[in-house]
């Protein structure tokens, strides 16, 4: 629990919180501490007339003596003098963690009335419109009439802070010895008083009245004297009532009063108890989250230690591997050999400085994140809904803040453990003194950044990257996928860009595909295999972005027309290769006994033409058609052949000598025309494949 400690010191006297009382901003400060570093604003009222009016008075704004007591000089700077906390020797001074703190601005009271003090008890109210800055934010904060009663005590904190004092503290000691107290045996419950064995029959027989009283253990009377329950949480609009509900709006514990005559009127409430379980529940997924990256840390952490001594064991195999290439050589290279070494021993010097830098930086971070994590597991423990309510909004944006801190490049190594450095020792004797390190082997290989990479219909994307921390220069990449059905792998990229889309591969097929870099030194290895799995059926549309501008789409771009009375050219969005494809097209409108051609069509073909009437294209254009008439096209890359089908007749086969590249879908039409695509679908029971496609490549 020792990471937990710097969450219970009050940032403005480095101790352990006393009365610690929560700032709008959500941070905390002893009540002593708040006094101590407020500022009066040049509109304030002078102490006299505050003290005179008696507005502002409040239960925080008077403290007991025997309270103030216990605040030494080291915590606030004051010193005392007839019960008042006195000014102190200078106008400001700094707290431990570098806080300014001010002095009180009410003067102390005149003699004649310091002994008042011992009954009363009191020190004189803060002054109106004092304000407090927040010392971990900065935030500027103007008291309001009630003064500091206006901030809710944190209840929380203090009983976290209680137990944790407990668990740190020493052995209990007598309270009756003169001298060197002892060490208790026993705790009297009635008396309150811890004794040791001797001051125990001296003081308190166990005779007469004494007799009834009930001695315990000093531990266990430690903590009952400690763990006496909390009073019930009060408003600090309305004193007399409990806390009762929970303002979503405002996100603060309220009572009924608030809900029925105060600014909360108007508000969302909900029920305390339920608001309760709900922000612990919160608090406890957010720590789940965030244990987790204390663990990812803490392993990390190991990795780091690891490689330092791969650092080392790779830095003297390094020197070794130096110096025997050196030996080798005549006797003109020991000169050279000498700032070799040097250069070695820097770089190695260099990795293991960013690598313990980044251990120490680490450290630091998990030291505060499990520091974090154990307070909030202690706040949790608390039975109190309002006070746990009043810092667990806080709490739980503190945890994901923290959580994001752990970020994937707060957890990766900023320093390889490898010297990538080569020492060629060819040259000739004559050109010794232009002897250096030589920064190149061949390319690592590189990763496949899976989360890029993708397939869309008979496409796939690949992208990649290279490993982290690696200098070694790239020149080029290669890229190769397999036939999609287990054969040779082929080279289809070649070239230094890191992403790449290949088209006109088979649908419903299975692709294998890796990459390797290279460089002037050589090629290096494949990247970890990917597989891609095509599209199923060869599903398309209508391209709207290669098709004339004449050209009407609807329907997702499954329905198409045309505004112009002159032929127009649309292409589907989806090309082949290879396979054997089919899909049909549904007349919808048939006006004036037009001439609308079904076919294929390269991607260069002319889009202001009747399809067909270029090389580009092939097309049928035979009459048969009518309003609702269905026209199928088959196409076989294997056979060569083109297949028409008007309302399942078939036209004949168009047979090609040649049939290769990428073809994609293709019609034309004008506005006397309406035709509906569909597509995916099955080739027809009539037609029999070839033999490479019965063997599995139909699609």
């Amino acid at each position: 629990m020792d990471e937990m400690e710097e969450e219970l010191k009050c940032p403005v006297c480095g101790s352990f919180f006393r009365e610690p009382i929560i700032l709008p901003c959500s941070h905390n400060i002893c009540l002593a501490c708040a006094r101590n570093i407020l500022v009066q604003t040049p509109e304030a009222e002078s102490p006299q007339s505050s003290r005179a009016s008696g507005s502002g008075v409040s239960d925080y704004d008077y403290l007991e003596l025997d309270k103030m007591s216990l605040y030494s000089e080291a915590d606030s700077g004051y010193g005392s003098y007839g019960g008042f906390v006195s000014a102190p020797t200078t106008p400001c001074q700094k707290s431990p963690n570098g806080v300014r703190v001010f002095p009180p601005t009410v003067p102390p009271l005149p003699q004649a009335q310091h002994h008042l003090l011992p009954h009363t008890g009191v020190l004189p109210p803060v002054p109106r419109n004092s304000c407090l800055t927040c010392p971990q934010c900065h935030r500027s904060l103007t008291l309001d009439d009630r003064g500091l009663r206006g901030f809710p005590k944190n209840r929380v904190l203090e009983g976290v802070v209680d137990r944790y004092q407990q668990s740190k503290a020493a052995a209990l000691r007598c309270q009756l010895c003169e001298k060197s107290p002892r060490e208790a045996t026993v705790m009297c419950e009635q008396c309150d008083v811890f004794y040791c064995d001797p001051c125990r029959l001296r003081c308190h027989p166990p005779r007469g009245p004494l007799a009834k009283h009930r001695l315990v253990p000093p531990a266990q009377g430690r903590i009952s004297r400690r763990t006496s329950p909390r009073k019930t949480s009060t408003c600090t609009e309305h004193e007399l009532e409990n806390l009762s509900m929970y303002c979503v709006q405002c996100k603060t514990p309220v009572c009924y009063q608030c809900l029925e005559d105060g600014k909360h009127s108007t508000h969302e409430v909900k029920a305390l108890g339920a608001m309760w379980k709900l922000h612990k529940g919160q608090l406890s997924q957010a720590l789940n989250v965030l244990s987790d990256r204390a663990t990812e840390a803490k392993e990390f952490l190991v990795q780091l230690r690891n490689m330092v001594q791969h650092i080392q064991e790779n830095g003297v195999e390094f020197e070794a591997c130096l110096v025997a290439q050196c030996d080798a050589l005549i006797e003109a290279l020991n000169r050279r050999k000498a700032q070799l070494l040097s250069r070695v021993t820097k770089e190695h010097e260099h990795k293991l400085s960013v690598v313990r830098d980044q251990i120490s930086h680490c450290t630091v971070k998990l030291r505060q994140t499990t520091g974090l994590m154990e307070y909030c597991l202690e706040v949790i423990k608390e039975n109190d809904p309002s006070g746990f309510l009043q810092i667990s909004d806080a709490l739980i944006r503190r945890v994901h803040m923290t959580e994001n801190q752990w970020g994937k490049g707060s957890l990766s190594p900023r320093m390889s453990s490898d010297f990538d450095l080569t020492l060629d020792s060819g040259p000739l004797l004559q050109t010794i003194h232009q002897l250096d390190f030589v920064q190149m082997k061949v390319p690592a290989a590189p990763i496949l950044q899976l989360e890029e990479c993708c397939t869309q219909t008979n496409s796939a994307t690949l992208s990649w990257k290279q490993p982290p921390l690696s200098t070694i220069a790239v020149e080029g990449y290669i890229l190769e996928l397999d036939d999609g059905n287990g054969g040779q792998f082929r080279e289809v990229y070649v070239g230094t860009e890191m992403i790449c889309t290949v088209d006109g591969l088979r649908f419903n097929s299975t692709y294998k595909s890796r990459v390797k870099a290279f460089n002037s030194s050589g090629v290096g290895q494949y990247s970890k295999t990917l597989v891609m799995q095509t599209s199923e059926i060869a599903w398309f549309t209508f391209d709207p972005a290669t098709a004339h501008p004449d050209i009407i789409l609807s329907n997702d771009n499954l329905t198409v027309t045309c505004n112009s009375y002159d032929d127009r050219v649309i292409m589907g969005n989806t090309g082949f290769s290879r396979g054997v494809h089919y899909w049909e097209m549904t007349i919808d409108r048939y006006d004036n006994h037009p001439d609308p051609a079904f076919g294929i069509a390269r991607a260069d073909v002319m889009k202001d033409v009747m399809l067909g009437k270029d090389d580009k294209a092939w097309a049928i254009t035979d009459g048969g058609i009518s309003k609702g008439a269905t026209v199928g096209v088959l196409l076989d890359f294997s056979r060569g052949i083109l297949l028409f089908l008007i309302n399942d007749e078939q036209q004949g086969p168009v047979a090609f000598n040649t049939l290769e590249g990428m073809y994609y879908p293709a019609i034309s039409l004008n506005r006397n025309v309406q035709v509906t695509l569909h597509s995916g679908l099955p080739v027809p029971d009539f037609y029999t494949p070839g033999e490479s496609e019965a063997a599995g490549s139909v699609c």
